[in-house]
């Protein structure tokens, strides 16, 4: 150490990087998706710009932008087009619902028409069947929900600029993550002060979760938006893109998800005496999305994270929950992380000094 150098600089440089690194992190809450995302497609699509840097040679800048272009082609551009498309729909729904086209309260009404009358006496001392309150409270959520699709859950409508610097931001350092995605992972796994074979392990189960989650959960959300999508179009219901795009985003919620989309529709069907449809919609939501989820789930994402199916659960919504839409991937990585660090801990035991 030299003789003007202070006994504490370590320490000091220590308390400097905490501070400025929270202050970092402040800096970049507002467009914390954003940059998350970014992570996430760069560590998806790593082997396919290997690939490219393989055709391409010794130019990293020439293979990022390849690559990019591929990525906005394939992924973004679509996952754009669709959600303008979902949000003119969910538009005109909300505008159904306001104009009195679309009346709950007839629909409830059937629904319980339908009824014993043991059912119809216990809705009578619950204060149910008070229709006109329903509808009015239906109405105001329908269209309050719809507002806040609209605006907030797809990220367009009023708040179309946000959504535009978000997802510029996004491919801005998607482009640099994929070009100089090597040097920063080395970087920081020097930075880690932990054992070299820990730090990577850690960093090896991150991006194995990660692209486990990102590219199971996807691919199965989006199979089974799709196959609800076409049951609801193929029965005639109104705004098929709409509930099949609501099946997608809710089927990131294991074993449940699709299901509380289309379930309610199968009760409806039924009890206004559908029963061919109402019977064909759950054999259909059954036997084929839930078996999507059911075979593809455990296959995609559990046996690549290696959590068990519970853990996957448990995880996923707690996510959701903590970190909204964002969390399907959050909660599975720091579930995995935190089995793997528990585990390099237990193995080293209390007196093991490395």
């Amino acid at each position: 150490m030299s003789a003007h150098q202070p006994p504490n600089q370590g320490r000091m440089l220590a308390l400097l990087v905490a501070l400025l690194g929270a202050g970092f992190a402040l800096i970049l809450l507002p467009f914390l998706g954003a940059v998350l995302w970014a992570v996430f497609i760069a560590i998806v699509f790593e082997p396919l710009h290997a690939r490219v840097r393989l055709q391409v040679g010794s130019r990293p800048t020439v293979a990022a932008l390849l690559t990019l272009g591929l990525i906005v082609a394939i992924v973004i551009l679509p996952l754009v087009l669709v959600g303008i498309a979902v949000v003119q729909e969910a538009a005109t729904a909300v505008q159904r619902v306001r104009s009195g086209e679309l009346n709950f309260a007839v629909y409830l009404q059937q629904m319980v028409d339908m009824l014993p009358s043991w059912a119809r006496a216990i809705l009578n001392r619950l204060g149910i069947v008070n229709l006109e309150a329903l509808q009015a409270q239906l109405t105001a959520l329908l269209a309050g929900s719809g507002q806040f699709i609209t605006t907030h859950l797809l990220g367009l409508g009023q708040n179309t600029l946000d959504f535009l610097v978000a997802l510029a931001i996004m491919v801005y350092l998607l482009f640099f993550l994929l070009r100089d995605g090597r040097d920063l992972s080395d970087r920081i796994a020097r930075s880690i002060p932990l054992d070299p074979r820990h730090t990577e392990r850690l960093l090896g189960q991150f991006v194995t979760v990660v692209r486990a989650t990102v590219k199971g959960n996807i691919v199965i959300s989006l199979v089974q938006g799709l196959l609800g999508g076409i049951a609801f179009a193929f029965l005639g219901l109104p705004a098929a893109l709409l509930w099949g795009t609501l099946m997608a985003l809710l089927s990131l919620l294991p074993a449940v998800g699709a299901a509380l989309v289309w379930g309610p529709v199968a009760v409806y069907m039924l009890v206004t005496g559908q029963v061919a449809a109402a019977i064909g919609l759950t054999v259909w939501g059954v036997g084929v999305i839930g078996l999507v989820d059911n075979l593809l789930r455990p296959i995609l994402v559990g046996k690549d994270t290696g959590l068990p199916d519970y853990l996957v659960l448990v995880a996923t919504i707690g996510g959701i929950a903590v970190f909204g839409i964002n969390g399907f991937v959050i909660g599975p990585v720091i579930a995995a992380m935190f089995l793997v660090a528990w585990q390099l801990m237990t193995d080293r035991g209390p007196s093991d000094p490395r």
